[in-house]
């Protein structure tokens, strides 16, 4: 019989006899009279012979007297030898002494069903993959959601002007044109930003900015150039100047863009080495966790006690107790951080690290490759 893996095609006939038959009988006459019809070569005895025909299956069943059922012929053969094939069989008109008739139902393509099972499998395969990137994204979002939930828009001078918190402790401070432009900010996780409110600069902003770091991020208008000249002629400590694209203004940026345009302000996070004796436990656990969106915690004895999808990790952190370390197949957001430092995790192991602005006392933060693992 040939393998299923080399099987070309499946001819399928049905069948009825004016009479009670069984499956032997059934065989024997498709064997019978089929034989010598087009050359010993062709006989389905030296087919099978030469792993070119399969088993032939009978489904087969009696009523009345009477007897039908179906004919499977697995064949490796091309095309042509098949429909010779499955015209031969149908021209066998006796099973034993009863009166038969065969029909073709059709002859199938198993490539053809082979290929749309790749094909369905390569949708799976890009369907895994997606999720796993959006799974990284949603991380991502969601830190900057919960940024955004931590910030608040302050009013700052007698103007009432629009602010974040960070404005008063921050050495720099990042002057927008609206309210709009701060709340955009916020969202990306800036809070050292205020809003002039108009093309004149209030008088309880001016000292302000004379004594503070200032960068102006302004839309890439006209009326960002005005802001700009007015700024320079009050003698603002401009430390630099960002523009959002031309023709666009900052409150349509998004949180990646804004991010991006301001990537030199975001305080770079320093990395914090874990002892050469976790190193080795991180190293099998990279094994079975790559690729899978898992995550794996440890206690302080480095005794696996609970293993989870990472879009569980931060709800399972909320209520968790004895957990020492965590590594899992991830980013490592903000969100994640502070959540893991409030529960005494001593450990926090991804594959990358998100935006990440504060690393709370008490906890370690690393990814594989600066083990050296990835």
């Amino acid at each position: 019989m040939p393998e299923p893996g080399i099987v070309k095609y499946l001819v399928k006939l049905k069948f009825d006899v004016e009479g009670v038959v069984e499956k032997a009988d059934v065989i024997g006459a498709i064997f019978g009279q089929t034989e010598g019809l087009f050359g010993p070569e062709m006989n389905l005895n030296e087919l099978q012979k030469s792993w070119k025909v399969g088993r032939i299956e009978i489904s087969i069943s009696s009523k009345n007297d009477k007897t039908s059922g179906e004919v499977l012929i697995p064949m490796s053969t091309d095309i042509s030898t098949a429909a010779l094939v499955a015209a031969a069989v149908e021209s066998v008109d006796k099973v034993g002494p009863c009166s038969a008739h065969f029909t073709l139902v059709g002859i199938e393509d198993v490539r053809a069903a082979k290929k749309k099972l790749i094909v369905e499998r390569a949708k799976q395969i890009l369907r895994e993959w997606a999720s796993k990137t959006m799974s990284e994204s949603e991380e991502i979002v969601r830190d900057v959601i919960e940024s955004t939930k931590r910030a608040r828009l302050i009013s700052f001078g007698k103007e009432g002007l629009p602010a974040g918190p960070g404005v008063y402790t921050a050495e720099k401070i990042i002057l927008v044109e609206g309210r709009a432009d701060v709340i955009n900010l916020l969202r990306a996780g800036f809070e050292n930003v205020i809003a002039l409110e108009g093309a004149k600069i209030p008088e309880s902003l001016i000292r302000f900015i004379r004594e503070k770091k200032v960068i102006p991020f302004l839309d890439g208008d006209r009326a960002g150039d005005l802001i700009l000249r007015e700024l320079e002629q009050v003698g603002a400590n401009i430390e630099r100047v960002i523009r959002a694209p031309r023709g666009k203004e900052v409150e349509e940026l998004t949180p990646v863009e804004i991010i991006e345009l301001l990537r030199e302000e975001i305080k770079p996070v320093k990395h914090i080495q874990v002892e050469d004796a976790f190193t080795g436990k991180v190293k099998d656990l990279y094994n079975t966790l790559n690729g899978t969106l898992e995550a794996v915690i440890l206690d302080d004895a480095l005794n696996e006690v609970a293993r989870m999808p990472v879009n569980e990790l931060y709800t399972r952190l909320e209520n968790a107790s004895g957990y020492a370390h965590i590594v899992f197949d991830g980013i490592i957001t903000q969100r994640l951080v502070d959540a893991a430092s409030k529960i005494g995790v001593k450990t926090l192991i991804g594959h990358r690290l998100g935006e990440l602005q504060n690393i709370p006392n008490g906890i370690k933060v690393n990814t594989f490759k600066d083990l050296g693992i990835e």
